[in-house]
């Protein structure tokens, strides 16, 4: 396997585990999975947030500190980390925006 195949799987596969996280926390928001621990809307919110948020700091240290093909891990962890804290930005403008523009 060349060194280019490598880079690609790894960035493969830290965008993968990143997104299956972030996957993970909103079927288990849908499916109230983790109600029996106490869990409502706000812990599913905070949880996906931190993922988003750990994985893009995460990724950059891992693409700064780590040896080749980890820097291409640490790439696509950050690529799907960024992805996820554009998703929470999106979804926090919609929800401002429906509320000031719908009439009560």
């Amino acid at each position: 396997m060349t060194e280019i195949d490598r880079g690609r799987l790894a960035a493969l596969a830290g965008f993968a585990t990143t997104a299956v996280l972030l996957v993970l926390t909103v079927v288990a928001f849908q499916t109230d999975a983790l109600e029996s621990f106490g869990w409502q809307g706000g812990e599913y919110a905070y949880s996906f947030i931190w993922i988003a948020l750990g994985s893009a700091l995460a990724g950059l240290v891992v693409k700064m500190a780590a040896p080749a093909p980890w820097r291409s891990a640490g790439t696509g962890m950050a690529l799907a980390g960024t992805v996820g804290v554009g998703v929470v930005i999106t979804l926090i403008v919609v929800f401002v925006w429906a509320l000031s523009n719908l009439s009560v």
